[in-house]
């Protein structure tokens, strides 16, 4: 039988008290293979959606592709990923999470093996567009998850662990993938990735189950989640409910909840924050290419510093979070905090422009990149202040306003690279975003509590 519920908020008074209440039988530990289950899969997201800024340099040159019409390219993905965030949300509160993610990462990745065929631009970015389409709900899925199985004294170690996989993944195969290209070609990237995701999600398929159905999960664990404000049972009731009484999507949901200033300043903020990254995962291969003069080989060994950096900036923000909170910080300055000052200092990508040496630009960008990990906190922010019953249509606005970086990041910075030929001005304007992202933070995002309609 199922634990009772518990009406724990989830602050550190709440966590503290709970511990010792578990009795004679000791925690299982449940929650954090389902944690890895999110950290593969986000990891085998960002290389489906990165794989083609590795391939570009080479691409470009068998298609006969600008830079000005690669940026359109790079940014088609966000163009459907932003149009099916709030479609992707209900579809995700309505049908759950196993079911989303299974379907979202089996037909992302039909659409990277698509892009191993594509002999014009015309279909690349028909493909592009797809595997935008189909990765939408993902992190939504994964604040969903984060949300049921994890207490809110867990939840930023949490994000910040399936977050590192954004750039784990990246940093550790890049060497692989760039020899790989060189082998055999831009192709068997898309080949090679696109595998990897299909087996992914029959594992997906077979491994996750919601905490009350986990027959790895405790009843001891099982209240400790509770107890600590897992949202398992509140989203259930609240979807039974919502069952009931047949209520339709209502657009007025929407703008209530952007009207809040706690969501919109976090929508502000990713979107600054994404911008870093969004250059990391598009440009960053081409401009050591091309305004660096690096070849492959030192492409592939310099590409892994920034992401080994970012990973380290990921876990250091998260797991500082939490100590704080755990330690009766508020959560005004624990989870704002990271954030704040992961911005400030990714601004710093702009002193690349006065350096000489490649070791100096790499170490440079390796900080902003490392700052940029630290301010990927916005999805536990997500969990903290979502109404109860709309976790996936607020996660859904909140990713459909953070990855409007990803439509404009590469087009201003290809409209840049073409008009200049030079990547100073670009990485002035990704320097200036980050800055208007921590002033976002400081001065509108207000107290961090759950929103109430």
């Amino acid at each position: 039988m199922a634990p009772p519920l518990s009406t724990g908020r989830g602050d550190a008074s709440t966590l503290s008290a709970a511990t010792p209440a578990e009795g004679a039988m000791r925690r299982s530990k449940a929650r954090y293979g389902i944690l890895g289950l999110l950290a593969v899969g986000t990891m085998i997201n960002y290389l489906d959606r990165t794989v083609l800024g590795i391939a570009a340099p080479q691409l470009t040159k068998e298609l006969g592709i600008n830079a000005a019409l690669m940026g359109v390219v790079f940014s088609a993905f966000s163009w459907s990923y932003v149009v099916a965030q709030i479609p992707g949300g209900l579809f995700l509160d309505r049908f759950g999470s196993k079911l989303t993610y299974w379907l979202s990462i089996t037909l992302w990745s039909l659409f990277t093996l698509a892009q191993g065929l594509v002999n014009g631009i015309g279909a690349l970015f028909a493909c592009r567009l797809g595997l935008g389409a189909a990765e939408s709900p993902c992190f939504p899925t994964n604040s969903r998850v984060v949300a049921t199985w994890f207490p809110q004294g867990e939840r930023a170690f949490a994000t910040g662990t399936y977050t590192v996989g954004e750039y784990i993944g990246l940093a550790f195969f890049s060497p692989f993938l760039f020899a790989l290209m060189g082998a055999y070609g831009w192709r068997s990237l898309f080949y090679v990735v696109g595998a990897a995701g299909i087996a992914f999600g029959v594992v997906w398929w077979f491994r996750y189950r919601e905490p009350h159905e986990h027959p790895g999960a405790n009843r001891a664990e099982l209240d400790y989640i509770e107890a600590g404000g897992g949202l398992a049972r509140h989203e259930r009731k609240a979807d039974a409910q919502a069952q009931t009484k047949k209520q339709g999507f209502d657009w007025r949901m929407a703008g209530q909840l952007l009207r809040r200033r706690q969501l919109a300043g976090i929508c502000l903020g990713q979107f600054a924050g994404n911008s870093t990254l969004v250059f990391f995962l598009t440009w960053f291969p081409t401009y050591l290419a091309t305004e660096r003069h690096m070849g492959w080989l030192k492409i592939g060994f310099f590409a892994i510093m920034p992401f080994i950096a970012a990973s380290v900036g990921v876990m250091f923000g998260g797991t500082f979070s939490d100590w704080m909170l755990r330690r009766g910080v508020s959560a005004n300055v624990a989870r704002k905090l990271p954030i704040i000052a992961g911005l400030l200092l990714a601004s710093s990508i702009i002193l690349a422009n006065f350096v000489e040496s490649n070791v100096a630009v790499i170490a440079i960008l390796s900080v902003a990149f490392f700052a940029q990990g630290m301010a990927a906190l916005g999805w536990t922010l997500v969990s903290d202040i979502a109404p109860a019953g709309m976790l996936g249509l607020t996660g859904g606005i909140f990713n459909f306003a953070a990855n409007l970086a990803g439509i404009v990041t590469p087009l201003v910075v290809g409209l840049i690279v073409g008009a200049t030929g030079s990547f100073v001005w670009a990485l002035v304007f990704i320097g200036v975003i980050a800055l208007i992202g921590a002033a976002s933070y400081i001065f509108i995002v207000g107290d961090i509590k759950r929103i109430e309609l």
